[in-house]
């Protein structure tokens, strides 16, 4: 009998353990940039009021856990594969989500997934006041409809069927025209989309990532390898209105498998927020030692491409690297130029960036 009450009395302090490990939040680090907050968001995921296997909630629940400031439930309007057993009822996901959205501070924005064969594609309509409108045939209506609700409009997994059947056509031309069409996800999953990117730099689109989940999402901390996919969003303020500001302003950029995806004029600014160096603390004769370090979660890597340093410098996430330089005996100060490998600022294209050490 006490041997009884002894594991009964384990098994409920494990099951507390479980429950209080449910309800912790592991922040996901990326400092803020001048003017701005950085805002950790996901803006593409279903659950099983289209064809996802979770409850509304859970999508809050998950992203609670790993770290999000906002998120948005974009079940598909067309493809209801679980309409037998759950009504078709398109607001319901934002509903039900809304007050566990509240009590966890997690910024919830109402969307849809415009689902039509490809071409032209999927594309994700959020900031929508009633989705109802949108469940109608002709495709340029849907877009029109979702426009005259102030949404904003991106385009899915442009080349999921392949470059061919996600190719630029006269629709995205006529949507494009009547700026109706405002942004394109650059990584879908841990999938990189370089067409995507290179058509987000060439037309002023804005650049998002997402992980378009489906199934449960079981992850309790996320790690420079092994992360959800998300848009860093560079707002004036922490609200839904906020977001939308700055969606549609492009001040965005995009995290998926330890690398950041944006333009120049914003991933410069948030590399320097990220990657600071001290001045020399040791100098002997025509050597120096000085310290890097990395205040974000993405493992940095630089390639040399002139004054002294090391060829090559990687630095672990949230951590400080010690290295040596020669210089000269003289000087007062030196120069370190590299390109940030993995700061992509177009398909190919890395972040140059300097270095003064004192």
């Amino acid at each position: 009998m006490k041997r009884k009450v002894i594991v009964s009395s384990i098994i409920a302090i494990l099951l507390l353990i479980a429950a209080a490990e449910g309800q912790a939040r592991h922040e996901i680090n990326f400092p803020n940039i001048p003017g701005y907050l950085t805002l950790k968001c996901d803006l593409h995921m279903h659950t099983v009021f289209s064809d996802g296997n979770v409850w509304p909630t859970v999508r809050v629940d998950e992203a609670w856990r790993e770290g999000l400031d906002a998120i948005s439930i974009t079940d598909h309007i067309e493809y209801q594969p679980n309409k037998g057993d759950i009504p078709t009822k398109h607001n319901r996901p934002f509903e039900i989500a809304a007050e566990s959205a509240r009590t966890k501070d997690v910024l919830l924005i109402k969307g849809a997934e415009i689902t039509r064969d490809t071409p032209p594609g999927h594309f994700n309509a959020i900031f929508l006041k009633d989705i109802n409108p949108l469940d109608t045939k002709d495709f340029l209506e849907v877009i029109k409809r979702a426009n005259e609700q102030g949404a904003f409009v991106f385009w899915n997994h442009q080349d999921w069927k392949g470059e061919e059947k996600g190719r630029w056509l006269e629709v995205h031309t006529t949507m494009y025209k009547n700026k109706w069409l405002h942004g394109m996800e650059v990584y879908n999953g841990n999938d990189y989309i370089p067409t995507a990117h290179k058509w987000c730099m060439e037309k002023n689109l804005t650049m998002v990532g997402n992980t378009d989940y489906h199934e449960p999402h079981l992850r309790t901390k996320s790690t420079p390898e092994d992360h959800r996919t998300m848009t860093l969003v560079f707002v004036k303020e922490r609200t839904v209105e906020g977001i939308k500001e700055a969606l549609r302003e492009g001040r965005t950029a995009v995290w998926s498998r330890n690398k950041i995806v944006s333009r120049e004029e914003f991933l410069k600014p948030l590399f320097y927020a990220c990657v600071t160096t001290t001045p020399a603390h040791l100098k002997y004769k025509d050597k120096i030692w000085t310290k890097m370090c990395n205040n974000c979660d993405l493992h940095i890597t630089l390639q040399k491409t002139g004054g002294g340093g090391p060829e090559t410098i990687s630095v672990p996430a949230n951590s400080t690297y010690l290295f040596k330089i020669k210089v000269d005996a003289q000087a007062e100060q030196c120069k370190l130029s590299y390109q940030a490998t993995n700061f992509l600022i177009g398909p190919g294209k890395t972040l140059p960036v300097q270095f003064t050490i004192r």
